[in-house]
């Protein structure tokens, strides 16, 4: 089979497919990078006609889609159910699948087992939580062995109790100091990006200019490389969740909500001429 390395937007402007060496030569041409997440095909459908550089089947379904309050229990099972739906109609942006809680940093043998089920489910990358020891040596071995790795420190949803909960990362001296190593340890490791989640700005910027490899911010200032957000988040499916980082570039929940009360309404209508 061969792959056309060109996708058509909205059927009329052709756009080339996204790789990794795209992003990294975005970072050296200072040209910012746009990330969302996606759990299905047909916000995918939607994103392919876009501009977005690259989709994260993240494992924060497990609060978008199953209303969980933690990303804790969400599965690779799950995560590659998702991402097999999302590959049927993206082609353009690159496709990072997340490693779920306790499917990183076991050992060697379990990481490539769990890393391999997402990228013959579709995915063109993982992404992995963490910069321990351990965790670069696995990432290592990944690169090593053709699967892509996307880093990811600062707040990690993963490591949520350990840390104390959801709080900004890197305010004291000793926190930058180890930030800035576990930036500089992931490059070293083969990651070919970093997420830096609810990273103090300051500090984001200072691990942005110290890596040659782009760092993809939330929550951490606008000084990344690039940006990631939740789609329903970025969307206001729910506006009730708005913390400061986020913009809510649509008000989709009340645009949904009157659509279906006009659904309602059409239906009611339609009965009582039947009557």
């Amino acid at each position: 089979m061969v792959y056309s390395d060109t996708t058509n937007l909205g059927g009329s402007v052709k756009r080339k497919k996204i790789r990794i060496h795209d992003l990294i030569e975005k970072k050296k041409n200072s040209e910012k990078i746009s990330s969302i997440t996606c759990y299905d095909a047909s916000f995918a459908r939607i994103i392919e006609m876009s501009q977005i550089d690259f989709v994260l089947v993240g494992d924060s379904l497990g609060n978008v889609i199953q209303g969980k309050n933690s990303t804790l229990s969400v599965t690779l099972e799950e995560v590659a159910y998702h991402v097999r739906c999302v590959r049927q109609t993206i082609k353009t942006p690159l496709l990072v699948g997340d490693m779920p809680f306790m499917t990183a940093g076991i050992n060697r043998h379990e990481t490539m087992h769990n890393a391999g089920l997402l990228m013959r489910s579709g995915a063109e990358a993982v992404k992995i939580e963490g910069a321990t020891p351990e965790i670069c040596d696995q990432i290592h071995f990944l690169s090593n062995n053709g699967i892509p790795v996307m880093g990811h420190i600062g707040l990690m949803p993963q490591s949520v109790n350990a840390l104390g909960g959801y709080r900004i990362q890197g305010k004291n001296e000793l926190d930058k100091k180890r930030l800035l190593k576990e930036a500089k340890a992931l490059q070293d490791a083969g990651c070919f990006a970093i997420v830096l989640e609810l990273i103090v700005p300051s500090l984001a910027e200072e691990i942005t200019n110290s890596v040659k490899i782009p760092t993809i911010g939330i929550g951490s200032g606008n000084q990344c490389d690039g940006n990631i957000l939740v789609l329903q988040d970025m969307l206001g499916m729910n506006k009730d969740f708005k913390p400061k980082f986020l913009k809510h570039y649509l008000k989709l929940e009340d645009t949904i909500k009157e659509a279906m009360n006009d659904y309602c309404k059409s239906v009611q209508e339609k009965n009582s001429e039947n009557e």
